[in-house]
């Protein structure tokens, strides 16, 4: 368990380098390993752990998506086209 908790700042500060989408996932893998770990029997941290970040990473992905703005593609009368938010 104390390796697991020294994991956590050295995750933490490599989530920082990355795009903001990568920062979700990072951060929701994170949480879920650390809530995983502590909800789980003492002799499944290391199973508790791998679920709950696999369910995080999960969870930080779908938040990212929902984030992002969508972009259409619209085209003119003359066949050229540009992207746009959608309405």
């Amino acid at each position: 368990m104390n390796k697991f908790l020294l994991m956590l700042p050295l995750a933490a500060s490599l989530a920082a380098c990355e795009t903001a989408g990568d920062q979700n996932v990072a951060a929701g893998a994170v949480t879920g390993a650390a809530i995983g770990a502590i909800a789980s029997d003492d002799g499944d941290k290391v199973e508790g752990a791998i679920l709950g970040g696999a369910a995080g990473a999960a969870v930080g992905g779908l938040v990212s998506a929902a984030n992002k703005p969508r972009q259409c593609i619209y085209r003119y009368s003359d066949g050229s086209s540009y992207r746009a938010p959608c309405p």
